[in-house]
């Protein structure tokens, strides 16, 4: 069991990088995760069952989460959607285009080759796999492009005083956290050996609880960069889940655990707070 807990929090670790670009990097809150997550599932299942290449499909995947991100983007800056609310009727929409690209609720990918099928150790291809999209994400966020990313996030009139075209930025930032989001989503399918059109009920959540429990324990800590410390709260959280799991808790009460992680870092992060 926390072997198996290890390479899901590794998994959705790589979700956890996508809402940290969105959530606080952009300082947007982007629902569309609900829905981009199994939407790298549905697109890396459907592709197995016609006998494409794993790998390809992961990459396809991360194009499809892409092209969801671009849409809230336009949305939200083209027909000047509210953000929240933009998120949620993309997220939406994408159950119905989920379910249409699998055929059916759950696609089982038992019979079929997958990442994991080539013999190596399934938590070194995962960890392989979260490092490069760290070490991709870390580069992004040092260029010219990554500190609009940062500037547009925390003082957007000062980009517009810049001259730069910002509603282009947050669009390009929210394809980047929604292709990350589909990546992890086409992962987890492979890994389970099933992709199901519920995966995503919760993303958010656990997107979000990774990053407070990361940032609360270890946020201001010498030479630890933000997409470390997200790593190590998705860690931290799936590691409470499996705790919770093995004294006894019902797998039914694991939404109502999840609520009462957030809340009791929440009131940690509150104290903290105070205290200074």
């Amino acid at each position: 069991m926390l072997m198996g807990s290890l390479e899901q929090s590794l998994i959705f670790a790589i979700m956890v990088l996508g809402v940290y670009l969105a959530f606080k990097i952009l300082h947007f809150p982007d629902m569309t995760v609900d829905g981009s997550f199994p939407l790298g599932a549905a697109v890396s299942a459907r592709l197995l069952m016609e006998g494409v290449n794993p790998y390809v499909t992961l990459l396809l995947a991360l194009f499809s989460g892409a092209l969801a991100g671009a849409i809230t983007g336009i949305l939200h800056s083209k027909l000047k959607i509210q953000d929240l609310l933009t998120g949620i009727l993309v997220m939406t929409a994408l159950y119905s285009v989920n379910l249409r690209i699998m055929g059916k609720s759950n696609i089982p990918l038992f019979e079929v080759d997958t990442i994991f099928h080539d013999g190596y150790s399934i938590v070194w291809i995962i960890l392989f796999l979260l490092c490069f999209v760290k070490i991709i994400l870390d580069y992004i966020l040092k260029t010219k492009f990554g500190f609009i990313l940062r500037a547009l996030g925390n003082n957007e009139n000062l980009v517009l005083s810049l001259g730069v075209y910002e509603k282009r930025y947050k669009t390009y930032g929210l394809m980047i956290a929604n292709a990350l989001t589909a990546f992890s989503g086409a992962i987890l399918a492979q890994y389970q050996g099933f992709a199901d059109i519920g995966m995503g009920t919760g993303t958010i959540v656990i997107g979000l609880a990774s990053i407070i429990i990361g940032e609360t324990l270890f946020c201001g800590k010498a030479r630890m960069k933000g997409t470390t410390v997200v790593i190590i709260g998705s860690l931290i959280y799936r590691g409470i889940i499996a705790l919770s799991l093995t004294v006894g808790l019902n797998a039914s009460d694991l939404k109502l655990m999840t609520s009462t992680i957030v809340v009791l870092v929440l009131c940690l992060q509150y104290y903290k707070k105070r205290r200074k």
